[in-house]
């Protein structure tokens, strides 16, 4: 049995007897809601059944989910900060560049012709990732009518033998 320990470690002793230091071999305790002395883990919150301090717990029926429209609106948020930090970027780096292409020569922005190397740089990661994602969606939905296929001739699985009660002599 533990003893209750205060919370500079020390056991109370009875009225008129100074308090002694806890014995090293016995589990820290920290007191329950019941007054019962219940043992406390390194960094946990007391056992009072109340929540840790600065949060309050959120009956389940309050949580709102996260749903796709949400998700599209923090999307739109995002989009609309990074088409910000584009436009100060062109603004900024306004000093006009020679540009080669193809034998094809002419003159932009240097933020302009940054971004559309930038905008190249994507679709050449972007069109080959399409392509292995349609690839593997193909083989993902062949895969589960093969699945269905299979359940289907083998028809519904047999029922569980029941097994016999058994006896306690």
């Amino acid at each position: 049995m533990t003893t209750p320990q205060g919370p500079d470690g020390q056991v109370p002793g009875t009225p008129g007897e100074p308090a002694r230091p806890a014995e090293p071999g016995l589990p820290q305790t920290a007191p329950s809601a019941t007054g019962t002395a219940a043992p406390a883990a390194e960094g946990a919150p007391p056992a009072t059944g109340a929540p840790p301090a600065g949060q309050r717990r959120v009956p389940p029926q309050h949580v709102v989910k996260r749903t796709r429209l949400s998700g599209l609106w923090v999307g739109l948020i995002i989009s609309a900060v990074v088409l910000i930090l584009l436009l100060i970027f062109i603004l900024e780096n306004g000093q006009s560049a020679d540009i080669g292409y193809f034998g094809a020569h002419g003159h932009l922005p240097l933020g302009v012709a940054l971004l559309l190397a930038a905008a190249g740089g994507a679709l050449l990661v972007i069109i080959p990732g399409t392509g292995r994602i349609i690839q593997l969606r193909r083989t993902a939905r062949r895969h589960r009518k093969a699945d269905a296929a299979r359940l289907k001739a083998a028809g519904p699985p047999a029922p569980a033998a029941a097994e016999p009660p058994k006896r306690v002599v």
